[in-house]
């Protein structure tokens, strides 16, 4: 096996007494660039080498550009390792948002309920939330009616006309309580400090998507899907059965524009201006939202102000920890009138957009209540 390093001259050497350098990861040097000299010292004098997670951490933070992975990969890489400090509270639908039905409702009255809240899966409670007994999925509301609407092969063929698919609906009791249909499934408790990645876990075990959140006196808190944790690494999703309201932006007296951060870039050039060109920015972005995430690499929170394109400054109005809502643009006149009354913070060093940016960035289940920077505004969403 061939030396790990070069064989020294034997000449003598103005440098050979000088003590040797110990590179450092947390300096920038690769993991590959420690020999087995410097893994010895480490090992002797107990140096503590930062871990790869840290180190991971620390490229995607600062070396923007320079890691070889796109903005849209190093915002769900950035989620990922960030997953563990989580907690249920912070990705739970609150109490507020939950739609629930009792477990006596009729099943006609059911069918109305999911028709309206566009969710596959309910809570079921007794009396109220606090009673929750279990979970109620559209598919097994299906497969139930459809057991009791068939109509045996035989039978179907001696009618004067056939049923389609042989199915006879008129013979399901619309008014047969649920709890009567033996189709309500277990559901799972957690507390709203457990570990988002703990319950994903469990989640994963249990077979069982849906949790609900309850407080140390067993009170309802909330609730949980699974895509509401998956959410948080690959950002909003939205699927075809959610309403898409047009998003807008709105010119404004004091000559800024309110705009919805799920408007389109080629929406907002148009009313704004041609002088908001984000350049080649636009053939990985779509949305306002992706862009104010890609310009400063992670999700802004409510009052920074982000430097935007030409002379134009964006402030945020309205984001939560995964996604950008609402946001003000400023051009740079605007500022210089004074248009601006409130003291709000300025961002950091930013770097400058690449030209590989993301859609937007991820950020954070079928989810209640929540809006998508990247796709239509959820006026309920839970699972």
């Amino acid at each position: 096996m061939p030396d790990p390093e070069p064989p020294s001259s034997s000449e003598p050497s103005a440098t050979r007494n000088l003590p040797v350098p110990i590179p450092r990861r947390s300096e920038g040097a690769p993991a590959h660039a420690e020999n087995w000299f410097t893994r010895a010292l480490r090992t002797i004098f107990r140096w503590k080498s930062s871990t790869f997670r840290a180190d991971l951490s620390d490229v995607l933070e600062n070396g923007a550009g320079e890691t070889g992975f796109s903005p849209t990969e190093s915002a769900m890489l950035k989620n990922i390792l960030g997953l563990r400090e989580r907690r249920v509270l912070d990705v739970m639908v609150p109490r507020a948002d939950i739609i629930g039905v009792q477990r006596d409702i009729a099943l006609g009255e059911l069918m109305k309920v999911f028709e309206s809240a566009g969710h596959s899966r309910l809570v079921v409670y007794d009396e109220t939330l606090d009673d929750a007994v279990g979970m109620v999925h559209i598919r097994d509301l299906v497969a139930f009616m459809t057991v009791r609407a068939s109509v045996s092969g035989n039978s179907n063929r001696r009618r004067k006309k056939p049923l389609p698919a042989g199915l006879d609906l008129k013979t399901v009791n619309l008014s047969m309580p649920l709890s009567a249909t033996k189709i309500v499934r277990e559901i799972l408790y957690a507390p709203p400090s457990m570990s988002v990645l703990d319950l994903l876990a469990k989640m994963q075990t249990t077979r069982i998507h849906l949790a609900l959140v309850v407080d140390e006196y067993g009170g309802a808190d909330g609730v949980v899907s699974i895509e509401d944790i998956v959410e948080q690494i690959v950002g909003e999703i939205a699927d075809e059965h959610d309403q898409d309201t047009p998003p807008g932006v709105v010119h404004q007296s004091d000559g800024s524009f309110l705009a919805d951060a799920r408007a389109s870039l080629e929406d907002v050039t148009s009313i704004v201006g041609g002088e908001f060109d984000v350049g080649d920015v636009a053939q990985e972005v779509d949305t306002l939202a992706g862009y104010v995430a890609a310009r400063i690499g992670r999700v802004p929170v409510r009052g920074e102000l982000v430097p935007g394109p030409g002379p134009f400054e964006l402030e945020i109005l309205d984001a939560d920890p995964r996604r950008v809502k609402k946001l003000r643009i400023y051009r740079g006149l605007d500022k210089q009138n004074g248009s601006r009354h409130v003291t709000r913070r300025q961002v950091g060093p930013t770097p400058a957009p690449s030209s590989k940016s993301p859609s937007a960035l991820p950020m954070s289940g079928e989810e209640a209540n929540r809006s998508s920077d990247t796709g239509p505004s959820k006026s309920a969403r839970q699972p």
